[in-house]
Order: C-alpha cells, then sequence, then structure tokens
C-alpha cells in the first residue's frame, strides 16, 4: 500500500510540473519509452530495487540507457527519484503517471488480446467496438497469447468481451458441469 501512494503521489507532481511547463506529451512518451523498456528487462527492474548497488551506479546505468532518448525534464526527475532513494518505485511511478495522464485526457486504456497479431481491418473494427464500450477515445494495448486460440478478448475498463475460442470452451465445460438434464425414470 505504501509503495502505491508514493509511486502516486510521485506521478502526481511530475504530472503537474509537466502540464505546467507545457511538456505533458513529451514526458507521456518518455514514461511509455521507459514502461516499455523496464518491463521487458528483469534484470533493469532487478537492479532498481536492489539495496546492494549504489544510487551514482544506478543513475549512471539509467544514464547509459535513456540518453538522449528522454525529455530533460524526464531525466531530472528520475534522478531526483535516485537521489530520494525512490528509484525502486520506477515502475510503479511510470505506470501511476500514465494511468493519471489518460485519466486527464479522458483516454481509457483497453487491451486486446489474439492469437495471432491483428491486420489493420481487424484491428480498425476492434478499435470501434472498444470505443463504443468506453464512450469515448481509447489507448489499446495489443497482446498476443496463443492460449486464446481464435477470437479475442477484448477488455476496456471494467468490461470484458470474450469471443475467443477458449473461453467458449470454458463456458461449455462449466454447463456440462451443470448438466440440467434429469432423465425420467
Amino acid at each position: 500500500m505504501r509503495g502505491v501512494k508514493i509511486s502516486s503521489r510521485y506521478a502526481k507532481s511530475l504530472l503537474d510540473l509537466s502540464t505546467e511547463r507545457g511538456q505533458s506529451d513529451a514526458v507521456f512518451a518518455d514514461m511509455q519509452l521507459i514502461q516499455g523498456i523496464v518491463s521487458s528487462n528483469r534484470d533493469l527492474e532487478l537492479l532498481l530495487r536492489s539495496p546492494v548497488v549504489k544510487a551514482d551506479k544506478k543513475e549512471q546505468i539509467l544514464n547509459l540507457i535513456f540518453a538522449g532518448s528522454i525529455s530533460e525534464l524526464t531525466h531530472k526527475f528520475i534522478i531526483l527519484l535516485i537521489k530520494k532513494g525512490r528509484e525502486a518505485f520506477l515502475p510503479e511511478v511510470v505506470t501511476s503517471f500514465i494511468l493519471q495522464m489518460q485519466r486527464q485526457r479522458n483516454i481509457t486504456p483497453a487491451t486486446v488480446v489474439t492469437a495471432v497479431p491483428l491486420d489493420a481491418g481487424t484491428r480498425a473494427r476492434i478499435l470501434d467496438e472498444a470505443r463504443k464500450l468506453a464512450g469515448g477515445e481509447v489507448e489499446v494495448t495489443e497482446k498476443v497469447d496463443s492460449a486464446v486460440i481464435g477470437g479475442f478478448v477484448l477488455t476496456v475498463g471494467d468490461r470484458m468481451i470474450d469471443t475467443s475460442v477458449s473461453g467458449q470452451i470454458k463456458k461449455l465445460r462449466r454447463e456440462f458441469e451443470e448438466n440440467p438434464y434429469i432423465p425420467e425414470i
């Protein structure tokens, strides 16, 4: 719970500062970049959380990774997190910032999971469906999971549409387990 409060407060501060300076779009892009890099690199996340690695070493490593890729404001913010001993919360701060920015812009996050990558036509139809569910703008994240078998699972906010083959199989399994049929004697 403590980590959620800390990350939310740091994210809110960065959002307010970036909005005040007119750099919210750049910082938002930076946060998406950082989120992608940290989430795809488990070693980097472990490094950030490690109490053994000194702060100055973490700063050097992050400078090497993000040099020239992020804005000065974002860079200074990361340095501030390190100086305050909060670098372990960087992934949560980034996620919180993205969610707060989306909320501020009335953008609903959505996720679509398919067995194979989407083509342009299917992507457009799913995006339209997500907009209908959200009642406004959405930002869709695409994931590929072969366990879906076919179809898709669309999650928009707290709503979900499951047209996947695996979902239909699970539904049939439940129906067979409940078997309301009572044979006549």
